[in-house]
């Protein structure tokens, strides 16, 4: 996420780096519903481990709604900063949608029960679903009417504008990737990823996992890719086709990373990722923070013009010596190492920055 948010220059990325235009995808679209899904996986080994140390069910909700709320309001934060112009602030956001989707996926979770609630998971994702699409196809739209699915007549959009109007996303204003109707489908994200965490916790290690967790993987992208005629897969409007796509991919990557990590013992590569992964919501708010920052404060050249401080870094280091593209992507990878040379002296010291 932090490589593909901060290219050198947004009129030079890469195809890979850059998300799909409408319908469709790229690996860029792959990012965050692999965040989800990996919460959910997650979501079920912290709590095994605190119900093991004598946690409730009551205390772990608990725990998920405060946990929930600061991450919310941290996104808040950072749509507003460091201008605070809460007149015209964005509400919903990246952040925003993680905060809902880990608490309702938790809820249930913790609701339907921690052992047996393995069918009560699946027909509340099933419901989400297929609700989604339902709704999104045959409910008519004030003034449109039904199943549009473009940007501004589809039925997100106009409860966005409804609800939200003036708060939405700077770039679109008249809707949000992030907005009411589509996080309904986005909370099933996690909590596929609960039902894969559960199944791996009662596992033992072997390649024979992995394969089958793969080909699980394999079958539920294919369902996703057979729908897209149907329903197209869309990550701004996180359609349906679009959590099983990209779920199905996840498992497929989880179980690789099992393969080398978990069966073949393969850890020595794994610590940058690990320098990333154990501080995870400090270095997304840094990498923000640190992004925000270099593009507001300007630098005044011999000749009196104005550059910012990103524009001047990138001028000077990374334009003269590579092709535009090139430059743009190499001051991508600069801006991971920056962060990565910046969270490492936290993982090294075992600083972890939770809420």
């Amino acid at each position: 996420m932090i490589l593909v948010n901060n290219p050198g220059s947004w009129a030079s990325i890469y195809w890979p780096l850059d998300h799909a235009e409408w319908n469709g995808w790229t690996p860029t679209d792959l990012i965050f519903p692999f965040f989800l899904f990996i919460v959910g996986v997650s979501m079920t080994l912290s709590f095994a481990r605190r119900i093991e140390r004598g946690a409730t069910r009551g205390s772990l909700a608990r725990h998920v709604a405060l946990r929930s709320l600061g991450i919310f309001a941290i996104g808040l934060f950072l749509n507003v900063f460091p201008r605070f112009h809460f007149a015209t602030m964005r509400i919903p956001g990246v952040l925003q949608r993680i905060a809902v989707c880990y608490l309702c996926a938790a809820l249930i979770y913790l609701a339907t029960g921690l052992e047996k609630g393995h069918r009560w998971q699946i027909a509340i994702a099933a419901v989400l679903l297929v609700g989604y699409w339902a709704a999104m196809t045959y409910v008519p739209v004030p003034g449109y009417g039904a199943g549009h699915l473009d940007p501004e007549s589809n039925l997100g959009a106009w409860l966005d504008r409804l609800v939200m109007n003036g708060h939405l996303w700077s770039q679109s204003k008249t809707w949000d990737p992030e907005g009411i109707m589509s996080t309904f489908p986005a909370i099933a994200t996690p909590l596929l990823g609960a039902l894969v965490g559960d199944w791996l916790r009662r596992q033992r290690i072997s390649q024979r996992v992995a394969l089958q967790l793969c080909g699980m993987g394999v079958v539920v992208l294919a369902v996703g890719r057979a729908l897209h005629p149907f329903f197209p897969i869309n990550k701004k409007l996180w359609t349906s086709t679009f959590v099983l796509f990209t779920a199905g991919f996840a498992m497929v990557l989880l179980a690789l990373c099992y393969w080398l990590i978990d069966a073949k013992g393969w850890r020595r590569w794994t610590t940058p990722f690990l320098v990333f992964g154990t501080n995870a919501l400090a270095i997304f708010v840094l990498s923000d923070i640190i992004a925000i920052l270099s593009t507001r404060f300007r630098h005044q050249r011999a000749d009196g013009t104005l550059v910012s401080w990103h524009g001047l870094v990138y001028g000077k280091f990374f334009v003269p010596y590579a092709h535009p593209y090139n430059a743009s992507l190499l001051f991508a990878i600069f801006f991971v190492l920056l962060c990565l040379a910046l969270m490492w002296p936290l993982y090294h010291k075992r600083i972890f920055i939770k809420l």
